[in-house]
């Protein structure tokens, strides 16, 4: 049986195709965000049904999870990206028992069991300097894109300290710190370092290893090393870690088996 997991992310949205049976992604793909979610969902959908040669009655079901699944009225059900982030890392990397997800707006550290069952988590939604929205910042501003940045990063011998708690103070303070003659590497060094500290905060100075890296930050280079300076550990990346949350939908869709029920409001 063929199921589909949507991840309706602040950024973009990514979707996957699963055969339950075959324990295999058949399709997989992502587009950037829109004002109508639902039409580029479903456009990405139908493609990712072409590219596979399947028809949409041979979907099972459907599980939109991320920042706008509710808007994703063709699903089946919703599920929060916490469980659907942790089912994908555990599929991906079965040891993992710490899950660190930063994104376009929140961050997020999860904390698994030996069964990858969720044991708690911390969620960083309320303030940008801890999200991926903070690197698009100092990338506008330096004129360079976001893959391009992290390359930078790497060149700094000595990352600037970037005091300010909030992303509209840090860049002033960014702005400050080239007038004063400090590199673009450096001050880059510095924001990525920043961001790591967001997620010791949220770990409370304690992370179980083994700790895996998911979500679209996890795709500019330099920030995973930035995350295991911040937490003294080792830190690996998943494979695609940008669709790693409809992954996990979609190997949930096919856990609950969505087809046979109503739609329904978000499971944990």
């Amino acid at each position: 049986m063929i199921f589909a997991g949507i991840d309706a992310g602040s950024r973009a949205l990514k979707a996957v195709l699963w055969d339950r049976d075959g324990q295999a992604v058949l399709a997989a793909g992502t587009v950037d965000q829109g004002l109508d979610q639902e039409r580029l969902a479903r456009e990405l959908f139908e493609r990712l049904l072409a590219q596979a040669r399947l028809e949409e009655k041979q979907i099972a079901g459907i599980v939109a999870t991320g920042y706008g699944r509710q808007l994703i009225r063709f699903a089946n059900r919703t599920i929060t990206e916490i469980s659907c982030h942790a089912c994908g890392v555990r599929y991906l990397a079965p040891e993992a028992r710490t899950v660190i997800e930063i994104g376009g707006q929140d961050s997020k550290l999860i904390r698994l069991d030996g069964a990858g069952n969720v044991r708690d988590f911390a969620m960083n939604d309320r303030c940008a300097a801890g999200t991926g929205r903070f690197l698009e910042v100092v990338a506008v501003r330096l004129g360079m894109s976001l893959p391009a940045l992290g390359e930078l990063a790497q060149q700094s011998r000595a990352p600037a300290a970037i005091s300010s708690m909030c992303v509209v103070f840090a860049e002033t303070e960014i702005i400050g710190l080239l007038a004063n003659g400090a590199s673009p590497a450096d001050i880059i060094a510095g924001v990525q370092a920043s961001v790591a500290s967001r997620m010791l905060a949220l770990a409370g100075q304690r992370v179980e290893a083994p700790v895996f890296f998911t979500g679209g930050v996890a795709l500019i280079p330099g920030m995973a090393s930035a995350l295991e300076k911040a937490l003294d550990c080792t830190v690996d990346t998943v494979a695609e870690p940008l669709l790693t949350g409809a992954l996990g939908a979609a190997i949930l869709a096919a856990r609950v088996s969505v087809a046979s029920s109503p739609r329904a409001s978000d499971l944990v």
